[in-house]
């Protein structure tokens, strides 16, 4: 058996951290498509009942399928970080159906009835839906305050002490807003709260929490994991090893929030190209942020690449790059914004991001239609805001056909 290779490159450790460890001595991890395993005694069965591998007795409970894909995201996001003592950090990741899925294990894998979560505004709209309309069903509220303002958060843990947990999605769906992963951390640690981070908008080639102290970190794979928009998933990361095995990995398997061997096979395939996607991803979209900040027809662009984004010094100090999303407004509104997304021509008209095409959406009636008028306005949501997921086409034909979308 050869030795595990010393990886220097985040496409090395995508490509080569799983996959080639299989019993057929496969090339590319094989789709286990079985929902049970068998055992040759009555004794094997039970020893793998007993031990810590639960990956070969039922595919709610794990799949091979499943493992390659865990550690692939597991070596991502802890990728050249170390512990005090100068050991590489170790994560567990669980892989789940959906990124709400993988949200909602971490959140009652954590809380408890009166227990209560401080976040921000502009968050994805699932997760706003989940906090209002879901969470209280189990005794858990959530918090809501301008998370970019240190001391409004300090205030707010020293007012509640029910406060047990801080989760941020940064940057922000959609308004891109940032916040301050290592302010953040600090002070979750001074009031003895957990840190969770939705890291799905930058992924661990452009941000990695868990360098920032953050406890765990989820995904919707469903976007630039995979990339290419072919299946729905999600996973939930933690460094307390002994917990995601135990506590949470209950939560996990008893809620029945599993993947499925197509589906983890499509987003291992998909993980192998992040860094040359997400390259390309960020260049186009700094060429169409400065595209359309320059245009007449636009009144306000949320780019956090720009340096006019109030949140512009944060992204530069955590993030590798600003990344692939921006919104913007016309200054024709509502009514030059619907005209802008039916003019176009090669950009696509569908909600979601992370594809490697670029697709476009309009937050108020679709993402974040759950919010009232008054709360959309609150979050810097307004009627004419369309977001935007640049993709990797020839930079040119985006251009393009913006350009032509927004002519009069």
């Amino acid at each position: 058996m050869s030795k595990q290779p010393i990886l220097t490159g985040i496409s090395s450790v995508a490509i080569h951290t799983s996959g080639h460890n299989n019993a057929e001595f496969a090339h590319i991890t094989p789709i286990f498509a079985t929902s049970t395993f068998t055992f040759d005694t009555a004794e094997s069965g039970m020893e793998r009942y007993s031990g810590p591998d639960k990956t070969r007795i039922y595919s709610r409970w794990g799949n091979p399928t499943f493992t390659a894909a865990e550690e692939t995201i597991a070596a991502l996001e802890s990728f050249g970080i170390f512990n005090a003592d100068g050991s590489p950090l170790k994560l567990k990741a669980l892989l789940h159906a959906s990124g709400q899925s993988a949200m909602t294990t971490m959140f009652m894998s954590n809380l408890q009835s009166g227990d209560t979560i401080l976040s921000h505004f502009a968050l994805y709209g699932g997760t706003n839906e989940l906090f209002k309309s879901v969470l209280p069903q189990s005794g858990i509220k959530a918090t809501i305050i301008d998370m970019r303002d240190l001391n409004m958060v300090e205030d707010a843990l020293k007012k509640d002490s029910s406060i047990k947990l801080i989760h941020v999605e940064t940057p922000a769906n959609p308004t891109l807003q940032c916040i301050d992963l290592a302010g953040i951390s600090e002070l979750a640690k001074k009031y003895n709260c957990i840190f969770t981070v939705d890291n799905t908008f930058a992924t661990p080639y452009l941000q990695q929490p868990f360098k920032y102290g953050a406890d765990f970190v989820f995904h919707s794979t469903t976007k630039f994991l995979n990339g290419h928009g072919t299946a729905i998933g999600g996973v939930l990361l933690g460094k307390d090893l002994e917990k995601m095995n135990t506590t949470v990995w209950k939560w996990h398997t008893l809620m029945g929030g599993n993947s499925n061997p197509f589906d983890a096979f499509l987003l291992g395939q998909g993980m192998k190209t992040l860094e040359i996607r997400m390259d390309k991803h960020c260049s186009n979209a700094m060429e169409v942020a400065n595209f359309l900040n320059a245009h007449t027809a636009i009144e306000k662009v949320n780019y956090n690449g720009l340096s006019t984004h109030p949140d512009y010094a944060i992204a530069q100090k955590q993030m590798r790059h600003p990344g692939a999303l921006m919104s913007f407004e016309l200054k024709a509104g509502l009514v030059g914004g619907k005209k802008f997304i039916d003019k176009l021509q090669m950009c696509v008209r569908a909600v979601s991001l992370g594809t490697v095409d670029t697709l476009i959406s309009h937050p108020a009636s679709m993402t974040h239609s759950s919010l009232t008028p008054e709360e959309r306005l609150k979050y810097g949501i307004t009627d004419g805001l369309i977001r935007m997921s640049v993709g990797i086409e020839n930079i040119a034909d985006i251009l393009n056909d913006l350009n032509q979308a927004l002519s009069v």
